[in-house]
């Protein structure tokens, strides 16, 4: 998935150059003002900009879905458990802590 977004934006940069090209071309022609030329660029790649963001949120969009659909854990929810892992492991040492402690005095009372 994103070898095609690289590809798409790395294909994007290449449009670009092109109508860059297109536009000096037009410019050198008289055909547009200076202004005119760095006026079209400037929209251009402002719609470019515009429609990679969308690609990408796309992409975004139906990656979490196929994720959900496929109930793959996420980070956030690996992060969650390790949190519990730590917290579970913190109370198994105090219990055995404590369990070391009573039977170290038990024994002590025996001797």
């Amino acid at each position: 998935m994103f070898d095609i977004v690289r590809k798409a934006m790395l294909a994007g940069f290449g449009v670009q150059e092109k109508v860059n090209e297109f536009v000096s071309d037009l410019v050198a022609k008289g055909e547009l003002s200076n202004s005119e030329g760095a006026k079209l660029v400037k929209e251009w790649s402002a719609k470019a900009e515009k429609t990679t963001e969308d690609v990408s949120k796309t992409v975004d969009d139906l990656v979490k879905s196929a994720v959900e659909k496929i109930s793959l854990a996420t980070k956030e929810d690996i992060d969650k458990l390790n949190r519990k892992i730590q917290a579970l492991s913190s109370r198994v040492k105090k219990l055995e802590e404590a369990a070391a402690g009573s039977e170290g005095g038990e024994e002590q009372s025996d001797i």
